[in-house]
């Protein structure tokens, strides 16, 4: 049991009592505090304060259910995550051997790629496995967002850029100088 759990020392309300728990584990019913320790007198078998539940567990992700059947090996049931896993890797080796002129540039391309393709994966499939981190338009927001931004840097980064925005530039002139 953790710190804040009902009937342990580290709860900050004291000894609460817990009734009894759901068949699926999803939540518990808890009495309150003691009613001597609230300042009152307590009676015998008298109801203390108001029921409360407690989540007790966690709820999957929308979508995050299997990719493939579940007889396949793992590997196949979570392709879309490796998809993504794989493609961000490719772009890290890149940036690490340096193997071309420019390849930090295209290996940053790859991961915020990677990252796109996991908002489009997450977009049009109903089920995407460890991909699912959150609900699908917090994850697909997140990951537009965050592949959209990286790609854009990649594209801006000095020496040489490839795409030049000039209200960005003015921006970045304005906060350094």
């Amino acid at each position: 049991m953790t710190s804040g759990t009902p009937g342990t020392p580290g709860n900050p309300d004291g000894a609460d009592a817990v009734e009894g728990a759901t068949a699926a584990g999803g939540t518990e019913t808890v009495r309150g505090t003691d009613a001597t320790a609230a300042g009152g007198a307590a009676e015998d078998g008298a109801e203390r304060g108001p029921r409360q539940q407690l989540t007790t567990d966690t709820a999957r992700p929308e979508g995050g259910g299997r990719a493939a059947p579940g007889d396949a090996p793992a590997p196949a049931r979570q392709w879309p995550l490796l998809t993504v896993l794989v493609l961000a890797g490719l772009g890290l080796l890149v940036v690490g051997t340096d193997p071309f002129p420019q390849s930090f540039r295209v290996g940053a391309i790859l991961v915020g790629a990677a990252l796109l393709t996991g908002a489009a994966i997450r977009r049009t499939l109903p089920s995407v496995g460890m991909l699912a981190v959150r609900s699908r338009f917090t994850d697909m927001i997140t990951y537009g967002v965050m592949g959209g931004l990286i790609v854009l840097l990649a594209l801006m980064v000095q020496p040489g850029p490839w795409v030049r925005i000039p209200f960005l530039e003015d921006v970045l002139h304005l906060t350094v100088t």
